[in-house]
């Protein structure tokens, strides 16, 4: 009888070991010489991981990553029918800048869709897109996503990069999970178009969608994100990342190369 209590005490420590939450794993080598923060959501198991719990508190501008709630209500609005929903370059109105020569802006002096203005992060469509959707409609849709702080400028078409709306990684999370389970007031469609033009990797283990953001939130300090959510056979892990650095070329690789990275160790996605 003992024994066989013994074996099995055993055999729940073992279990224990092997099951251990992730959360308990250091992520801070991955944040060496870099002020960020991470928080991931399992779907499955109900919980969070996260890096720098207060800074995942602290609201940034979203830069880009605003282009998820942006194309959801360009589409539940009309303003745009669909992800080939066409709209003209104005060169008069966008005129190309000098960073225009790089990556990704060396593809904005054309026309874009929704589908390809997302996959380059196209500034001036998302600009047109608010301009057409108005000041009124678009404070409806982000009080009513409870996205961040909620707050508009008076441009209403650059609110979501001079730092007048902000948002924390927590929040980005949040939002993230209302809008995949289809609980954002849209339509189904709007739901579904986004999902469509926001995957970046899919393959038969896994399946990534994400958004990159980035940009200057002070003299000298940039902001860099990469939010989204990462679905595997049974599970889907919604995550938000942001860091900081001197300039746009210090974080624009890093920020997704820093989350995939803490993907791949949390055992999410494969290395």
């Amino acid at each position: 009888m003992n024994t066989r209590i013994g074996f099995l005490l055993l055999s729940l420590f073992i279990v224990g070991l092997n099951s251990a939450p992730a959360e308990a794993q250091d992520l801070s080598p991955y944040f060496k010489n870099t002020n960020g923060a991470f928080v991931l959501y399992d779907l499955k198991e109900n919980h969070y991981i996260r890096y720098n719990e207060q800074r995942c508190r602290e609201r940034f501008s979203p830069k880009s990553t605003f282009k998820i709630p942006n194309s959801l209500i360009g589409l539940d609005t009309g303003v745009i029918r669909d992800a080939d929903f066409t709209i003209a370059w104005n060169r008069q109105k966008y005129p190309p800048q000098d960073n225009w020569n790089q990556e990704p802006f060396i593809h904005w002096a054309q026309d874009h869709t929704l589908r390809s203005a997302i996959k380059y992060s196209v500034v001036w469509y998302y600009r047109e897109l608010a301009l057409r959707v108005g000041k009124q409609k678009m404070m409806k849709y982000i009080t009513a996503f409870n996205y961040g702080n909620k707050t508009i400028s008076k441009d209403i078409d650059n609110f979501w990069l001079d730092n007048s709306l902000k948002i924390s990684a927590d929040e980005q999370v949040e939002f993230l999970k209302e809008f995949y389970a289809g609980r954002l007031p849209v339509s189904k469609l709007a739901t579904e178009t986004v999902k469509d033009i926001l995957v970046l990797e899919n393959t038969p283990a896994y399946k990534l969608s994400a958004k990159t953001g980035g940009g200057s939130i002070a003299e000298g300090k940039y902001i860099g994100w990469f939010v989204g959510y990462l679905e595997t056979k049974g599970n889907v892990y919604f995550f938000a990342t942001n860091i900081e650095g001197a300039s746009f070329a210090e974080i624009r690789e890093k920020r997704v190369e820093l989350s995939k990275e803490i993907l791949a160790a949390l055992g999410y996605l494969p290395k």
